[in-house]
């Protein structure tokens, strides 16, 4: 599952605040200046110092997050180009780019090198 589906199936666990505050998080990372990275370090603070209600709710949250830390942020060092757009959702947003210098943005974002 790439970053939109994590998001989306994230916000399906639960109306809680805090859970639907988390999915924007993740979301909001696509525009600001935090690296894959930095996206893991964020989440992972974020899950250990808030609290939802439900334990299972915790749980698929988690087991979600897990699921794409594993895949995409820890194996992002053996991917192309196109499969980290393809995971972190940013395909659109690369290829809108309005120049070069917009495209190296996703690069350092996506900690590739071009």
């Amino acid at each position: 599952m790439n970053l939109d589906e994590l998001t989306k199936n994230i916000r399906k666990v639960s109306k809680e605040e805090i859970v639907q505050k988390l999915a924007d998080n993740i979301q909001e990372w696509k525009t600001d200046e935090r690296n894959a990275v930095e996206l893991r370090d964020n989440v992972e603070r974020f899950l250990g110092n808030t609290w939802i209600d439900k334990r299972t709710d915790f749980d698929k949250v988690y087991g979600m997050w897990t699921e794409f830390r594993k895949s995409a942020i820890d194996g992002i060092g053996g991917m192309t180009m196109n499969e980290r757009l393809y995971w972190f959702g940013l395909f659109d947003l690369f290829d809108n780019a309005k120049n070069k210098n917009e495209q190296e943005k996703y690069y350092g974002k996506l900690m590739a090198k071009k």
